[in-house]
């Protein structure tokens, strides 16, 4: 069996993986690969698939599968799977540090400290006693949500899919970012999920809420956050994702004020690269036990 290495993973993977067979991160042997593994720089689209003529088994290291054409994957028989639960505590943490270091002024005091200023006199708000909305309610957001009850935070949320939850009131939609202060965005991006968070969504917004996204770029409609930002509908939006990465240069997001970019590194810890790699390695044995692969 040839396992194909295709985006970055933690340097130790390839040796653990050796045990069930040859490892390589050459890509011009994917025509040849049995099992790939892949993050988010690789595309695996119909004419990527189609080039792997031996392909049995793609994982994605991490949590969202768009970059994966999964109809064609099953048309052709092929095993798609993603690593859900190892990137939950990486990616929650970032979208904690986010949302905290609005209220701090964290990034204004920093870059005023920089310039020899003393900008004692902009004061502080707190998390506690604040309303987070959670836009999913899936690994990660169930993370977030457990940090935010520890900073006396009233927890609500969105999901299509989930009924009940011990750690946040299911709302509707709109119910749901109605009177939210911050709303941290944990949604896949699909057909449903596409531009979410648009002009209609934001007017139903009474507190011009602070939002954090490290799920998706294109669940938004970036010009119209944009917009929002500019009139004070938002007071903040915090990014970690955008429809194009990196985002081009037209991207209405970059002339605004009222932002935090960061570039795609929620799951970008030393040890989520190991728990992903430590998920991948189960996930090949147990599938060859099965005798799927």
């Amino acid at each position: 069996m040839l396992i194909l290495i295709s985006d970055a993973f933690d340097k130790s993977l390839p040796e653990k993986l050796s045990v069930y067979g040859e490892v390589t991160d050459d890509k011009s042997r994917l025509k040849d690969a049995d099992v790939v593994l892949i993050r988010s720089k690789t595309k695996a689209t119909k004419e990527y698939i189609d080039e792997a003529k031996n392909l049995k088994l793609i994982i994605r290291g991490g949590v969202g599968m768009d970059n994966i054409d999964k109809a064609y994957c099953k048309e052709k028989g092929i095993i798609a799977v993603n690593t859900p639960k190892s990137s939950a505590i990486a990616v929650a943490e970032l979208a904690f540090a986010l949302m905290i270091s609005v209220p701090c002024h964290i990034p204004f005091y920093d870059n005023t400290m920089k310039k020899g200023e003393w900008q004692k006199s902009v004061k502080r708000t707190e998390l506690y006693g604040k309303t987070l909305c959670l836009l999913g309610m899936g690994n990660i957001a169930r993370k977030v949500a457990e940090r935010a009850k520890a900073f006396g935070m009233n927890v609500v949320s969105y999901d299509k899919y989930v009924e009940s939850s011990d750690l946040a009131t299911m709302m509707s939609l709109e119910d749901a970012v109605k009177e939210a202060d911050y709303i941290s965005m944990h949604l896949p991006y699909t057909p449903e999920t596409d531009k979410m968070v648009n002009k209609a969504l934001i007017e139903k917004m009474t507190h011009h809420p602070v939002i954090i996204n490290t799920g998706r770029g294109k669940c938004v409609d970036e010009n119209d956050v944009a917009e929002a930002l500019k009139t004070g509908a938002l007071s903040w939006y915090c990014t970690d994702v955008y429809s194009s990465e990196p985002p081009e240069a037209s991207n209405p997001l970059l002339g605004c004020e009222n932002i935090t970019f960061t570039p795609h590194v929620g799951a970008n810890t030393n040890e989520n690269l190991l728990r992903i790699g430590e998920e991948v390695f189960e996930t090949i044995g147990n599938l060859l036990k099965e005798g799927k692969i």
